[in-house]
């Protein structure tokens, strides 16, 4: 009889057949197989946190009934789940559902798909790790009762659809005191004092690029007054700019300092499951669920190792594979003598992993780019370069500081830097933001001549808000989770409408966000303290290693939160929690307004509900907004229509509601007709996910649809429609053609 594999995903099932004989029959769990039931908690808290688990799902029973099947004709049961807790979690739920003589039990790992690693790991069984089961399961529990405790008293105190979670609610906090900081941010202005020198006295024609000069010519700030280093405010107004320019104007300059000094830049580790979630995320534009998504199916069809790892380490073979491939393509030079290690920043880091990389070194990607869908080629791309480039040597720079010293009133000094690459090492694999800075070749006491004495305003900006990669970054500082939760804790958060997307795919708290978070913070701060959700996770590792009892942990936590969660449900109410008193008084019925925040926003309301239902709007001020009339005529009576903001968003409204209730959706037009039906217009609506798209005003009659932004013109190679690609491009909208092109290209010939 054949022995049965069990894998987690169709697609790795197919790639494990690839390499397995008729002795073998490869089947797919489809993910999780049971859980913690929908619609109850499903664990008993006054029996060790005993959980219930249970298929709900139809089409999971009909999974499991035709493994029991596959099960009952095989001599052995090789568990090849993930190499996670999740995965030997997922294993361990197969074995209570198959109930498999323990003889016939053998789990088996792999971190790369192919054939030798799978053959190897047959090799090799080993028994379930109920540690890791036991940590998973604690996780699970762990998050359960945070949702499914804390969750109702939101909805009863605050608004209903809301929630509350152990990691969900640290990563809206962090959001919530980044938005803060902004809104608090006062801005200051300072001046910087910019020239352009040139060696020879002869003027440039034309106007002066700093980032493109001529031949001879070179900028530099002011950087000292009478020998002391400016600081950042040292000028701070147009007076004292224009002051300074005025005594600098007919003066002498001279090169009193040229310093050159060769400075190495080494290559970056290869990627973890943060650093890829980054690192996708700036140069790709992936969201950090997109990456993963995308690595997953990338592992699953073999072409890279397993992509939920913190461990930063390379395989022997790898390494060899490596150094082969860089010799060949690129000469002795481009290779180490001998491999390069990396120290992992993780404490948690399992050093017996991998980071993620190619499967073969020698797999590049203009190799795979015909079986590659081209988001996924882009990926691999990212994880091959990264990968092969840690294995070659460091960069190597001249870098040129240069003074150039006036004495009028005072004595000025101006610095310019310069900087050239003499050996690109590992940026012929992996480029990153260097650019060379040529400077002339110049020596001291030599006189050179302004050619440009400018004066430059600025104002100090506040922090960015948090992208994805930013996020990430700090969820990762703070301990918070653990790689393989940040990319579905940034989706829930979005989800559950705390935080949303906005221009540059940033991330922006909403209303609901703010309150939520004070509420967490002031009557629940275990929930959303940093250090506690930290040590929370080092405390899911100890049960992992087998140095903690789970049912112990959760006990510790459980509690105290629940005693103080029945305190605060008894003592809080949601007038407490959700109403500001203003001194807006009711249109409709004269009776005092309050502003109260629920779901989608803060609001004024009338405190004559619910018999008077009279509601407002307000502005950044907490006061109510002034009613923006349009110039659109009410389909119903002919009246004026006015902007108003509903659950769903903003639209026209009748400005003699409530005699009048007609209503109007509002469209935000691109101004690019419809390339399929041309009757209509190409409008910027939302899905039922949030998900911004673009698509015909005529639906139904015309259900063309675009997931990027169009523009007018049509691609030069297919004639499809032309949209907005990343980083700055244009690109063909048909998944077919690949054309792009600069979106400067594009200006300059409209131009």
């Amino acid at each position: 009889m054949p022995d049965l594999v069990i894998v987690e995903s169709p697609t790795k099932a197919k790639t494990i057949s690839k390499f397995l004989g008729k002795d073998f029959v490869i089947k797919s769990s489809y993910g999780h197989i049971r859980d913690l039931p929908k619609k109850e908690m499903g664990i008993d808290v006054n029996n060790n946190f005993e959980p219930t688990y249970v298929v709900e799902d139809a089409e999971k029973k009909k999974v499991v009934d035709s493994l029991k099947k596959d099960a009952k004709k095989s001599t052995l049961i090789y568990f090849a789940t993930d190499e996670d807790r999740e995965g030997e979690a997922i294993a361990w739920h197969l074995v209570e559902l198959l109930k498999p003589k323990k003889e016939q039990i053998k789990r088996i790992t792999f971190h790369e798909i192919t054939k030798h690693a799978i053959e190897d790991s047959l090799k090799h069984p080993r028994d379930i790790d109920m540690n890791r089961v036991s940590a998973q399961q604690a996780r699970r529990i762990l998050d359960r009762l945070v949702g499914y405790e804390l969750s109702p008293f939101l909805w009863k105190k605050v608004a209903r659809g809301l929630s509350a979670g152990r990691v969900q609610s640290v990563a809206v906090r962090l959001i919530v005191e980044r938005e803060t900081q902004i809104l608090q941010f006062k801005q200051e202005e300072y001046w910087t004092l910019d020239v352009i020198f040139n060696k020879e006295e002869a003027q440039a024609t034309g106007a002066l690029d700093e980032k493109n000069l001529p031949e001879g010519f070179f900028s530099a700030k002011l950087s000292a007054i009478n020998g002391k280093t400016i600081d950042k405010f040292e000028i701070k107004d147009t007076t004292h700019a224009h002051e300074l320019e005025a005594d600098l104007k007919n003066a002498t300059y001279t090169i009193t300092r040229v310093e050159k000094k060769e400075t190495k830049k080494n290559p970056t580790p290869p990627f973890t499951t943060s650093t890829l979630q980054q690192e996708a995320n700036r140069k790709l534009g992936f969201s950090a669920k997109q990456a993963m998504r995308i690595a997953q199916q990338l592992y699953e069809e073999g072409h890279i190792t397993y992509m939920r790892t913190d461990s930063v380490n390379l395989s022997t073979k790898f390494l060899g594979e490596a150094k082969d491939y860089l010799i060949k393509e690129f000469g002795e030079k481009y290779a180490l003598k001998s491999p390069r290690s990396f120290k992992t920043k993780s404490k948690t880091a399992q050093e017996a992993h991998e980071a993620i990389r190619p499967t073969e070194a020698m797999h590049t990607p203009a190799s795979l780019a015909a079986s590659l869908e081209p988001r996924s080629l882009k990926l691999y791309d990212l994880i091959w370069r990264r990968a092969i480039g840690s294995q070659m040597p460091e960069a190597i720079m001249d870098n040129t500081s240069i003074d150039v010293t006036t004495k009028t009133d005072a004595e000025y000094v101006f610095r310019a830097t310069g900087q050239t690459i003499q050996f690109d090492g590992f940026l012929k694999i992996y480029p990153a933001t260097q650019r060379e800075d040529i400077l002339p070749e110049l020596a001291e006491k030599e006189v050179v001549h302004c050619a440009s004495l400018n004066p430059n305003q600025h104002f100090t900006e506040p922090p960015a808000r948090y992208s994805d990669a930013s996020l990430v970054k700090a969820l990762e500082e703070y301990e918070i989770g653990r790689p393989s939760t940040y990319a579905p804790t940034i989706s829930t958060i979005i989800d559950r409408g705390y935080v949303e997307r906005i221009e540059n795919r940033r991330l922006k708290p909403t209303d609901i966000a703010f309150l939520v978070t004070d509420i967490l913070v002031e009557h629940f701060p275990i929930i959303s303290d940093y250090k506690f959700t930290a040590g929370m996770e080092n405390q899911l590792d100890k049960i992992a290693e087998g140095k903690l009892d789970w049912e112990k942990a959760i006990r510790e936590f459980y509690e105290p939160f629940k005693k103080n969660l029945m305190e605060k449900t008894e003592s809080l109410s949601k007038k407490d929690l959700t109403e500001e008193k203003t001194d807006e008084k009711c249109d409709t019925c004269g009776k005092p307004m309050i502003i109260k925040t629920g779901r989608f926003g803060r609001f004024l309301a009338c405190t004559g509900y619910p018999e008077c239902k009279t509601t407002k709007p307000i502005n950044g001020n907490g006061e109510a907004a002034a009613a923006e009339t349009t110039d659109e005529k009410c389909p119903e009576c002919g009246g004026a229509m006015q902007v108003k903001h509903g659950k769903f968003g903003t639209f026209l409204g009748c400005s003699k509601y409530p005699d009048c209730k007609g209503i109007k959706k509002i469209e935000k037009g691109t101004g690019v007709a419809c390339p399929e039906c041309g009757k209509g217009e190409i409008v910027e609506k939302r899905s039922k996910a949030g998900r911004t798209f673009y698509a015909c005003n005529q639906y139904p009659d015309c259900k063309t649809a675009f997931f990027a932004k169009p523009i007018n013109e049509k691609c030069p190679d297919c004639e499809s429609q032309m949209v907005f690609g990343p980083k700055g491009t244009y690109k063909c909208s048909s998944k077919e053609c690949k054309f792009s092109k600069p979106a400067e290209q594009q200006e300059n010939e409209l131009a």
